[in-house]
């Protein structure tokens, strides 16, 4: 039985699946609005190389097993985009997605004269409806058919699932005469080499002399898939500005073993009491002892300092700030051979035949030059808005939401898939748990002020750990426990998920701990 109340899902990747998934669970008919025609987010779309960076037992819908077909602790793209799709048939998911249908703008329109600036509570209730807010959803068709091409929906609740990695490539900005329009080859993005079929891709690098921009997961995938593809006679140039650490797989499965209730003891927490703070720096120089062993070990398999390849941060540093990166097979040993080459430069600028690098005199000469520089994660969210007051609460804030989804000024609205994690999948379905619960009425949010005061606390302590490194959407990779904690709290369940003592504290959480949280 539906409740009259209408819930609008902007996007119908991971975070809008398990949105829409507990929202019918829980009663509610939302609408799903995929601007594209499939469902899957940035995994309809990516490097054909590209595999999960995430064990499959931390990546997995808790009450939704991986097929048993599925052997390979780290699926590739085309398996993930299966099981996502199995589980949108398996709920009855599909029949709610409005496909092909892309949201312009959203605007929040309220009947009361009150000031929002003046409220107590969110949404001047603490509740998740108001009497008189509601959401105008802005859409046009993408399926080029003009006859119906815009539309409203007016909506009571908005849970926005756009994601950060997709729609709006982060490109540099370069002087003038100096930028990819004085280059005579090609320049493009790793979003639209990822768009293209992977024939047509192929066919794109074929004996081409590129360049990829970048360092992060998509630009050392793709590097190794140009260099796999031409060898040393068109060998592949990675142009980058700092070094990262990069894991094998059998590593990458150890990392997340360690993430249970013992390991967390060692960091700090935001509010927390004497004790805990002084057990934390306790226990601390085991974090040390811990980043030390793995950059030996890593410094031991891979060549990093025959290519001054060695990071200048410690590895604890940089998994704190939501980085893990799998090092494609073979990538070394394609620099080896001569099929890549790498580039450390703080600054390059374009020429009529290719780059010219910091430090160089002579130009890297390239046919193509492909930027893997991320997206604009921020402004793809604030410009969503109509608002311009809304806009600034995105635009102008440096700390994270409250719970990662709620930003305390922002009624009657939640972000899912915002924040990043060492198992993206996990924690936004335990926040898909949280918000339809307080959809449902099972709790009431806290005072605006407290919510703030909260989210400052969590700004602090991660500012503290990570320094220079902060990011506001990577609030709690160290924490993911603590943070689950915290929502199984508001929902009123026991968050303590094992059967004894001992599993509870050295024994790794995961999806199916929280199966029966609902």
């Amino acid at each position: 039985m539906e409740t009259g109340k209408r819930i609008a899902i902007i996007g119908a990747g991971i975070s809008g699946l398990l949105a829409c998934k507990y929202a019918l669970e829980k009663g509610f008919g939302p609408m799903v609005f995929e601007a594209r025609s499939v469902i899957g987010g940035v995994w309809s779309q990516t490097l054909e190389s590209t595999k999960l960076q995430t064990p499959k037992d931390f990546y997995q819908f808790s009450d939704f097993p991986w097929p048993p077909a599925v052997r390979h602790s780290f699926p590739d793209h085309k398996q993930v985009l299966e099981y996502l799709q199995a589980y949108a048939v398996h709920f009855n998911i599909l029949p709610r997605i409005k496909f092909n249908t892309k949201v312009t703008c959203i605007d929040y329109v309220t009947s009361s004269t009150e000031d929002m600036l003046s409220w107590d509570l969110w949404g001047g209730t603490g509740q998740p409806f108001s009497p008189s807010g509601k959401w105008n959803i802005v859409t046009e068709k993408c399926d080029g058919n003009p006859s119906d091409s815009t539309q409203v929906y007016q909506v009571d609740f908005v849970i926005v699932c756009i994601g950060k990695h997709s729609d709006l490539p982060n490109i540099p900005d370069f002087p003038l005469n100096k930028g990819p329009q004085v280059f005579d080859g090609k320049v493009l993005h790793s979003m639209d080499y990822a768009a293209m079929d992977d024939d047509l891709a192929a066919e794109l690098i074929k004996e081409k002399r590129v360049t990829v921009i970048g360092f992060q997961k998509s630009a050392v995938d793709l590097a190794a898939e140009v260099a796999n593809t031409n060898g040393a006679r068109h060998p592949c140039t990675l142009v980058f500005r700092t070094v990262h650490w990069t894991v094998p797989e059998n590593l990458l499965q150890l990392v997340f073993r360690g993430l249970n209730r013992f390991t967390e003891l060692m960091f700090h927490k935001p509010g927390e009491g004497f004790f805990h703070w002084l057990l934390a720096i306790f226990l601390s120089p085991l974090l040390w002892i811990f980043s030390t062993v793995i950059e030996c070990y890593l410094k031991c398999i891979y060549p990093l300092k025959k290519y001054n390849m060695v990071p200048n941060h410690s590895f604890f540093k940089q998994i704190s700030s939501c980085m893990f990166t799998i090092l494609p097979a073979n990538f070394y040993d394609r620099v080896k051979d001569g099929s890549l080459f790498l580039k450390k430069s703080q600054t390059f600028s374009f020429c009529k035949n290719g780059l010219m690098v910091e430090g160089e005199s002579r130009p890297l000469l390239s046919d193509i030059v492909i930027f893997a520089t991320g997206y604009r994660g921020d402004e793809k969210l604030k410009t969503i808005f109509k608002s311009t007051f809304f806009q600034k609460c995105i635009a102008e804030s440096s700390v994270p939401f409250y719970r990662e989804c709620i930003h305390p000024r922002i009624p009657q609205l939640a972000i899912l898939g915002y924040a990043d994690s060492p198992a993206i999948l996990y924690s936004t379905e335990m926040r898909s748990k949280w918000i339809t619960n307080f959809l449902s009425g099972n709790f009431k949010l806290p005072a605006i002020s407290k919510m703030e005061e909260d989210v400052k606390e969590w700004e602090i302590c991660k500012r503290n750990e990570v320094k220079e490194r902060y990011r506001r959407s990577c609030v709690s990779p160290s924490l993911q426990i603590y943070c689950n904690d915290q929502l199984c709290k508001d929902m009123g369940c026991n968050s303590t998920r094992k059967n004894w003592f001992l599993a509870e504290l050295f024994v790794a959480y995961g999806p199916k701990d929280y199966k029966s949280v609902s």
